[in-house]
């Protein structure tokens, strides 16, 4: 089954657009409805337009619900822009401002995204074309003039070689399956925490308020938080005594860079993984449908020609 494509880069061109256009002073609503222009009625953007977004606290519960049916990669992008429009309503922040850094996190995310798909697409590619060989096997068996498929069909030994050699490609393609899952990416917003909280003290008023925003919204739209990384910037900031919101987009995009590195990394790993599958399950497969049958069938026509 294919998948569907990401929508991750539909949510930042929708981020970065609604940041402009409010700048522009445009109202939430007519921005919104300008954004889901020419969109399809079932996008996420024409169902906030059309079901009205004109005041701050009724389009991110829209944009969630709007968006439950997607995946959960795609889920968390579309509510990590919700999560950024409600705390800065929250706190009384520019909202163009905040979707601007917002948009420009999630076009780096968008890169990583593409280049984790790019590392991915060559072994991928070939697990795919090696899952073939079996039937390859057969194919070359019948050219050569040898019923290989009436071997496997009809035969004892047809039968054992089809549920030894089916069994091992099950095996091996959910292992597939496991090992390229493993190197996909599953967080559509590393460095949120640490975002919404530059977004939410930006709006001029304490850390502790502040924190309660942010923690609400995590909370409210299913996001994860960045763990430790929120207190120690807190902590260096008033150790410091330096604003805390540049320290804290710093460490939300040293944040990302992290998570970017580590999908290369996986993704990189992955060509090497998927000889295991491929040695293990694949190879032998291809002997006991395609090889074993040819052998049998070579013994048989053989025997029959003395």
């Amino acid at each position: 089954m294919r998948r569907s494509p990401s929508q991750l880069p539909e949510v930042a061109g929708v981020t970065q657009r609604l940041a402009v256009l409010l700048n522009a002073g445009l109202t939430p609503l007519s921005a919104w409805q300008h954004v889901a222009r020419g969109r399809p009625a079932e996008s996420v953007a024409a169902a906030v337009a059309t079901t009205g977004a004109d005041d701050r606290e009724g389009a991110p519960d829209r944009i969630v619900r709007a968006s439950e049916t997607l995946t959960s990669l795609d889920r968390q992008a579309w509510s990590s822009l919700a999560a950024a429009w409600f705390v800065a309503g929250a706190v009384g922040a520019p909202l163009a401002g905040a979707l601007r850094t917002h948009a420009k996190a999630l076009r780096m995310l968008v890169h990583v995204q593409r280049e984790v798909a790019t590392a991915l697409a060559a072994p991928v590619a070939t697990a795919r074309m090696v899952l073939a060989l079996p039937a390859v096997g057969l194919v070359f068996g019948a050219l050569l003039g040898f019923d290989t498929l009436g071997i496997l069909l009809t035969t004892p030994i047809g039968w054992g070689c089809l549920g030894v050699g089916g069994a091992l490609i099950v095996v091996a393609v959910r292992w597939n399956r496991r090992l390229v899952r493993s190197a996909t990416p599953t967080r559509a917003a590393p460095g949120l925490e640490c975002e919404l909280m530059a977004i939410a003290v930006s709006g001029g008023g304490s850390l502790v308020r502040a924190r309660g925003v942010v923690a609400g919204a995590l909370e409210r739209f299913g996001l994860a938080g960045d763990g430790q990384h929120l207190d120690e910037v807190l902590q260096l900031s008033q150790e410091a005594g330096v604003p805390a919101a540049e320290l804290l987009r710093a460490e939300a995009d040293e944040l990302r860079l992290t998570a970017d590195a580590d999908a290369r990394a996986r993704a990189a790993a992955l060509s090497v993984r998927l000889m295991l599958p491929l040695g293990l399950c694949v190879l032998p497969a291809f002997m006991v449908l395609g090889v074993l049958p040819l052998m049998v069938a070579v013994i048989s026509s053989t025997v029959a020609g003395f």
